[in-house]
């Protein structure tokens, strides 16, 4: 009776262990995610502030102003004068 006694408490007390260990796993893994969550967070931002920049570098470099600048001085286009445009009405 004294030895079915002592197994129990063995049991017990490996039972606790073993749980000590998976509460120490668990933390363990929860702040690896937590990290690495972080540095994807990072990475979004990161690529939001480069998205956002792209797109004013691409706003910029369609304006009406840039465009006439480039085919002027690539292409040798100018802007007829105003005596020889023709209007076409709908």
């Amino acid at each position: 009776m004294l030895n079915n006694h002592y197994t129990r408490i063995g049991v017990l007390i490996g039972a606790v262990v073993l749980s000590a260990l998976a509460v120490v796993y668990a933390k363990h893994q929860s702040r690896k995610l937590f990290i690495e969550l972080q540095t994807l967070q990072k990475s979004r931002d990161d690529m939001a502030i480069e998205w956002g920049q792209l797109q004013l570098e691409q706003s910029t470099l369609v304006t009406h102003g840039r465009i006439e600048n480039i085919a002027h001085a690539r292409l040798g286009m100018m802007l007829p004068p105003a005596d020889a445009m023709v209007m076409v009405k709908p």
